[in-house]
């Protein structure tokens, strides 16, 4: 791509913040919100819970399953939003962020990895900031039990790992390299607004976040590709919601 004008960045940075703005910017905000609420609250953090993956409609399981599938496919529409956006200067937008099946077995092991890598680190992590009473209990699944129960949290877990890498790393590295930012700025802004959009759980959930935005943004910086960064996404976030939906009645410290 040619240098852009300074006007064009204007324009690009412009268009990032809007795209933010509809997604997981405004995630941010609202968390930031959440957050303020737990602290003005006369319980510590440590004592609140946050619901995730909750049911919609109770006591009708299959109006439930399409609001909940209706929730995932609404999520979904500010990635085909950033790849059209993108397609406006690049001819092939997913394989330009490698979101493609060029090499698949080597996504798929250095998503695993990178999964290990953060997953085990991350879990002690929340359960020392909860100790601390510096984060909310996280119940990660609490959806009526039903035959499509498990499914929809592996749904979930996707939607969440395909939005926020494609929007956090493939679009947004794209375009703010395109303004002129240089890797450092980059990975730090990226790595910061995930942290933020993660503080509805408090602050082992932003400082974890961050750490793990950090992470995902070096090695996208080194090979290219989103793909290895929502397979270890989808892989951690599956076995928190379904782990949870599984064992929540069995382990006393979920």
């Amino acid at each position: 791509m040619p240098a852009t004008t300074a006007p064009e960045r204007r324009t690009l940075l412009t268009e990032t913040v809007l795209v933010l703005g509809v997604s997981l910017g405004a995630s941010a905000l609202w968390s930031v919100l959440s957050l303020t609420r737990d602290l003005l609250d006369s319980r510590s953090l440590g004592s609140q819970v946050t619901s995730m993956n909750s049911s919609s409609v109770l006591g009708q399981p299959w109006l439930d399953l399409v609001h909940q599938l209706v929730g995932i496919g609404l999520a979904l529409v500010p990635v085909a939003l950033a790849l059209h956006l993108l397609a406006r200067q690049h001819e092939h937008p997913a394989r330009l962020i490698g979101v493609d099946g060029r090499a698949p077995l080597r996504d798929l092991l250095q998503g695993l990895a990178l999964a290990a890598t953060i997953g085990i680190p991350g879990l002690a992590l929340y359960l020392g900031a909860r100790a601390l009473d510096l984060n909310t209990t996280v119940s990660a699944a609490n959806l009526t039990t039903a035959w499509w129960t498990i499914p929809v949290l592996v749904l979930a877990a996707a939607q969440n790992a395909v939005l926020e890498e494609i929007i956090m790393v493939g679009y947004l590295f794209t375009r703010w390299r395109e303004t002129g930012w240089g890797p450092v700025a980059i990975v730090l802004t990226s790595a910061l607004i995930r942290g933020t959009y993660h503080l509805y759980q408090g602050f082992g959930g932003f400082v974890g976040n961050i750490a793990m935005g950090l992470l995902l943004g070096l090695v996208y910086l080194r090979v290219r590709r989103t793909m290895p960064l929502i397979i270890a996404h989808l892989t951690i976030d599956v076995v928190a919601f379904v782990g949870y939906a599984l064992l929540v009645d069995h382990v006393s410290w979920l």
